[in-house]
């Protein structure tokens, strides 16, 4: 009798292993990679926000929402939060067969700082016959915290008094002067010759992602954009991917300066990490990729 319940016993663990194994393979592999798929003209995305809300004292609500106008294989919104130009947060959410994705943090804040989210909103098609498109959209958002004591932080998006005034120019000025000093001694470093590409800051090449980039053209410039964040999800967000092949946590790196070759083949990704060091990515999107 005893042998009969061993065997059943060895029978039940070799079947849910089993089980598990198929399970696994089934799930997406969201979190290892944003995908670029060509543009599905037809699908868009009906609402996508990224919005930054201050609560009581020094917490800051960060929130992501999306919604695309059909059920998708999968939909994903990858979100990064900056204070004074260094990352503090990521949001990662995603979902199968459906069109809506939500997702929030509580973010505490210690010092007047200010905040900058970029979120890029992706959608996975799977079409009868084994097409597969994708659908995407960027969002941002920024506020200024500024503590005036222990107790007390105002904050604003747009200056409405003197001090408030004060305060923006001088965030902003600490910011650029960090980024700018960053940014020029990783392309010393990389011996990058600028006039072969044209530069934009992440919060830059957010606005003019609903827009087109000179010199190319719409289907273009979302192609590019898609490639862009197909990288950038893998080789920034999920860690940072050094010139060895070691990785490094994102957390306190400098927001991303992207260079977008003038030729068209490939785009640069330049930002330094929370130990100083010059980090350079490089993503192909021209038609020889």
């Amino acid at each position: 009798m005893k042998k009969v319940y061993y065997l059943l016993f060895g029978i039940i663990l070799t079947f849910s292993a089993m089980s598990a194994i198929i399970y696994n393979n089934q799930q997406p592999k969201a979190l290892e990679s944003i995908t670029f798929f060509p543009i599905d003209p037809k699908v868009s995305f009906t609402a996508f926000d990224t919005s930054l809300k201050p609560l009581k004292k020094n917490i800051v609500l960060w929130q992501i929402k999306s919604n695309l106008d059909r059920h998708a294989y999968l939909r994903q919104d990858a979100g990064m939060l900056y204070s004074n130009g260094r990352l503090i947060g990521r949001l990662g959410g995603w979902k199968q067969h459906t069109a809506s994705l939500t997702q929030e943090k509580r973010v505490p804040v210690t010092a007047s700082s200010f905040l900058q989210a970029f979120t890029f909103h992706h959608a996975e098609l799977h079409e009868r016959g084994g097409q597969i498109f994708s659908a995407q959209a960027m969002s941002q958002d920024h506020l200024y915290l500024i503590k005036q004591n222990a107790d007390n932080f105002i904050s604003f998006r747009s200056p409405n008094t003197t001090n408030q005034s004060s305060w923006k120019d001088r965030l902003d000025e600490q910011t650029e002067r960090m980024l700018r000093y960053s940014w020029n001694k990783a392309v010393r470093h990389y011996a990058i010759h600028l006039k072969d590409y044209q530069a934009y800051p992440l919060n830059e090449f957010s606005q003019k992602a609903s827009d087109t980039f000179p010199g190319f053209t719409k289907d273009e410039t979302a192609k590019m954009i898609g490639r862009l964040w197909e990288g950038l999800y893998k080789n920034y967000f999920l860690s940072i991917t050094k010139q060895d092949g070691s990785k490094a946590d994102p957390t306190g790196s400098t927001i991303p300066l992207i260079l977008l070759a003038k030729d068209k083949t490939h785009l640069l990704v330049l930002t330094e990490t929370v130990k100083g060091e010059s980090i350079l990515l490089r993503q192909m999107i021209g038609d020889a990729d």
